[in-house]
């Protein structure tokens, strides 16, 4: 999957914000090389400000992810902005972007990543193996599940910091 967000890059790059347009992004985490860890993502991006592209495919060969505004890392409650977004390809592009309801952006804990949410919820949610996730309808972005099912593992992920 190592290119992966190279082929898809283009495609989301009309969705990205201005500021991040033509800057070049580096992979900073991946499954494949760092293993199947949140701790291990989150050692990964300290020091760093984002924004990050998180890049997924599950059991089924989905493709989705997010676009966070900030950096990944261990946070008390939610953060982020109205930059943040999620995605799929199935197999068309759909983008989620901020709906205004929230501000429930990005959070994680040490068991836990989680990207938009309302009625406990969560648009795109990881667990602290990174090896089970799952997508439901939130209000933070009205997105629909981003993978086949509401509960997927995940085959590899990727993160990519702007450079």
């Amino acid at each position: 999957m190592r290119g992966l967000r190279w082929r898809y890059t283009r495609l989301l790059s009309f969705h990205f914000p201005p500021r991040v347009t033509g800057h070049p992004w580096s992979l900073v985490f991946c499954t494949s090389r760092d293993g199947f860890s949140l701790q291990s993502l989150y050692r990964r991006m300290e020091g760093c400000s984002g924004p990050v592209l998180l890049v997924l495919r599950d059991q089924d060969g989905q493709i989705f992810g997010a676009f966070s505004s900030s950096a990944i890392r261990l946070s008390k409650g939610f953060y982020g902005t109205g930059e943040t977004f999620l995605f799929s390809f199935s197999p068309q592009l759909k983008v989620f972007k901020w709906t205004g309801s929230n501000s429930f952006f990005v959070k994680g804990d040490l068991d836990s990543l989680m990207m938009g949410s309302g009625s406990g919820r969560f648009g795109l949610w990881l667990d602290g193996d990174l090896f089970r996730g799952g997508s439901s309808p939130c209000p933070t972005f009205n997105n629909e599940v981003l993978a086949r099912q509401e509960q997927f593992c995940i085959q590899e992920l990727e993160a990519w910091l702007l450079s």
